[in-house]
């Protein structure tokens, strides 16, 4: 009897307790490890559904620079979330041997691969297992490794060039290009040539293959928000049952990017060993410079870690990583380059000057070596202002602060707090990049020769700025294939710049802000070719091109 009345009261009262139990909830969040005292959205402190939603949105890096321009150098963006906006934050939270590790966010962007996930470089939140992997690898990223590189990205660089004048400024060609997505096209096909010795094919047939650019884009959209709440995760794309009937092959949930780098692998290995993707001899590993050879490479000099699963990982991971962002960097320099006239006239006199001096070699293809990219200061002063502005990651970089609570910016964090740092705040901090951080002046990352100004002051100033910079991430996990994305930048935009002339297209309505969280800018742009000035031999002429627009791509 009494069970009977105590089972109707509850079912009579479940709403209310229901109710009760959800304000507890709420109120536990909002005073989470005393980050009440933190000034934020009132939503924020409450629940991660605030940031999912913001993400969503795809705009989160205005809605960051907003909130810190609103309530200073600390924000809560969550209920367990603080954003830091001074650069003294930088050195603790993402400083070596902090013990702050990689927050839950991360383990929602790794593919999956028959029913396994692969805990990747970026993804893994295991300070050991990146170590490990890092150290495996690190050989095939270093600068010394470029020289082997860059024959690869110069002939897809040349192709690259060759197809933008036959698609893009004959007769017959169509008055208007997605430029950012030929970037992309550009970005895809040297990753492929420099991991697999192939190129995928984006350029040649002017097309996404396989459709895999399209899907990129669907997971961005996927991962960035669920990112916010990963327990998300484990209901969808990671759901325990549906890996496990992967597993036993009931259903195919390895995804598409890994199937493209399978097969890229096959291509490239055909003739495997019993255990899967590997080549039987050493020899057949040291036959091409490439990436894939020395991943394979680090397997025979590393069995006992490096396993045939790692090395696709690090397939999949060029893949899923390595073209997106380049593609998005490149895509902001020619966007600065094209809005500013005066900082354009100012690099094509600087490649103009030394086109006149014989200092580059290739004077028929317009091509720019790395070598000689470096001898450009107001290229490299253009790109780096481009970093800046448009950083590639448009959220913060997630960690979380060690169990025994840490000092951040003067701030005492209790562990286990999530922390970051916005690459679009930080790189707008007006003590280290000057007044004017809202402009693209390259000639802030020159020395000054003006009178009266010391040198050795200004080589600190320009040193805090590097050292402030958060594009390629910062301290042990810096991204590793950074030498690389240099090396397509370098190359490609120099080399662009001399076979192309490049104007602004004032007859075309610019698009609207990007949607995206770090989707690339949307120049519009006039291309014709130009001549090529050279100490040898050249043409005279080149045909003027058609009008073509650059649009924009998104990456995270």
């Amino acid at each position: 009897m009494i069970t009977d009345t105590l089972l109707a009261s509850l079912i009579q009262h479940s709403l209310s307790l229901f109710i009760v139990g959800i304000a507890i909830r709420l109120l536990r969040n909002r005073f989470n490890r005393g980050l009440h005292k933190y000034p934020g959205p009132t939503l924020a402190s409450l629940t991660d559904w605030w940031r999912f939603y913001d993400v969503y949105k795809r705009r989160p890096e205005v809605t960051h620079q907003k909130l810190h321009a609103k309530h200073g150098d600390v924000v809560r963006l969550g209920p367990n979330y603080l954003s830091f906006a001074d650069p003294k934050a930088l050195k603790t939270i993402y400083g070596l041997n902090k013990g702050f590790v990689k927050s839950a966010f991360y383990p929602v962007q790794q593919s999956v691969s028959n029913g396994h996930p692969l805990p990747s470089l970026f993804s893994t939140t295991s300070e050991p297992f990146h170590a490990q992997l890092r150290r495996s690898v690190s050989s095939a990223f270093s600068m010394s490794s470029l020289v082997q590189y860059e024959p690869l990205v110069t002939r897809t660089t040349e192709i690259f060039l060759d197809r933008t004048a036959e698609l893009f400024t004959s007769p017959s060609s169509p008055s208007s290009c997605d430029f950012a997505r030929w970037l992309q096209f550009y970005a895809f096909d040297v990753i492929g040539e420099m991991t697999y010795s192939k190129r995928h094919g984006f350029i040649e047939e002017n097309q996404d293959v396989e459709g895999i650019i399209s899907y990129l884009g669907k997971l961005f959209d996927y991962v960035a928000p669920v990112g916010q709440m990963p327990i998300l995760d484990r209901f969808f794309l990671k759901n325990p049952l549906y890996l496990l009937a992967a597993k036993h092959g009931l259903i195919d949930a390895t995804f598409p990017v890994a199937k493209f780098a399978a097969q890229r692998v096959r291509e490239r290995y055909p003739k495997t060993g019993k255990d899967g993707i590997l080549p039987v001899t050493d020899a057949e590993v040291k036959t091409q410079p490439d990436l894939l050879s020395k991943f394979i490479q680090a397997k025979h000099d590393r069995p006992e870690f490096m396993t045939d699963q790692l090395v696709m990982t690090m397939a999949v991971s060029m893949a899923f990583a390595g073209s997106e962002t380049t593609a998005i960097s490149l895509s902001a320099v020619f966007y600065y380059l094209l809005k500013n006239a005066r900082c354009m006239e100012t690099l094509m006199r600087e490649i103009e000057g030394k086109e006149r001096e014989g200092y580059f070699a290739d004077g028929e293809k317009g091509l720019v070596s790395w070598v000689e990219s470096q001898g450009l200061p107001y290229l490299d002063a253009c790109i780096k202002e481009a970093f800046r502005l448009h950083p590639a990651p448009g959220l913060p970089m997630e960690r979380v602060v060690p169990e025994q609570g840490m000092e951040i910016a003067g701030e005492w964090v209790k562990g286990g707090t999530i922390v970051g740092c916005s690459a679009w705040v930080i790189h707008h901090r007006r003590e280290v990049f000057g007044d004017d951080v809202e402009v693209f002046r390259p000639e802030r990352w020159l020395v000054s020769e003006d009178e009266g100004r010391d040198r050795e002051a200004e080589e600190r100033r320009i040193k805090e700025m590097n050292g402030t910079m958060l594009h390629f991430g910062m301290g042990a996990r810096t991204c590793i294939g950074k030498n690389i994305s240099l090396l397509e930048i370098y190359k490609l935009v120099p080399s662009m710049l001399r076979r192309f002339e490049n104007r602004t297209n004032t007859n075309i309505t610019p698009p609207p802000p990007p949607t995206d969280p770090a989707r690339g800018p949307q120049p519009r742009m006039e291309i014709t070719q130009r001549m090529v000035r050279a100490p040898t031999e050249f043409p005279n002429a080149i045909p003027q091109a058609s009008t073509y627009a650059f649009a924009s791509s998104w990456c995270m």
